[in-house]
């Protein structure tokens, strides 16, 4: 026998995402990646072991990696959300961090390749001329099966490159 539990609680909330607004009737309990894949169509943000172990749903929070698995949109009212959409989507000109996976062969599958990226993104905004040891702790939250991850660590270093090079400009 089934219990009727009536319909689930919803909010009208308030995102901003990539620079853009959103106003969203969402159910409370619904998660940042569902909303993100779902509601805004924005499916860079891949989902893996929804456990927050993976970081394949890795976004930025405020300019912080956050992951969108386990945070609910609800939750992200008031603050930036930046995925890898708004890393950059132009396959003419890719974001620095993007042109680094290229440039080093960080990506097989690509699966990860989207929660790297955020995370990244933001890492070199810190850290903008990590040492190798550095990258490899930057990256250590994130999951990859297919690299071996020295590439994805040159692909860091090389983001940080690339964009010291661009503020030089």
């Amino acid at each position: 026998m089934t219990a009727d539990i009536g319909t689930e609680p919803t909010s009208t909330i308030r995102l901003s995402v990539n620079g853009v607004p959103h106003v969203l009737d969402v159910p409370d309990r619904k998660l940042l990646s569902d909303v993100l894949r779902q509601d805004l169509e924005l499916t860079g943000t891949h989902v893996g072991c929804e456990h927050g172990v993976c970081g394949a749903c890795t976004v930025q929070l405020d300019g912080d990696p956050v992951r969108s698995c386990l945070m609910f949109a609800v939750t992200a009212q008031g603050h930036e959300i930046k995925t890898v959409e708004g890393v950059g989507d132009d396959p003419e000109n890719p974001a620095d961090v993007q042109q680094a996976f290229i440039d080093c062969h960080g990506l097989q599958c690509g699966f990860c390749t989207p929660g790297f990226v955020t995370t990244i993104d933001a890492y070199i905004d810190e850290n903008p001329n990590p040492t190798e040891e550095e990258a490899r702790e930057a990256v250590s939250g994130n999951l990859c099966r297919c690299t071996g991850y020295q590439n994805i660590v040159s692909a860091v270093q090389r983001a940080a490159q690339l964009r010291a090079e661009g503020a030089r400009l």
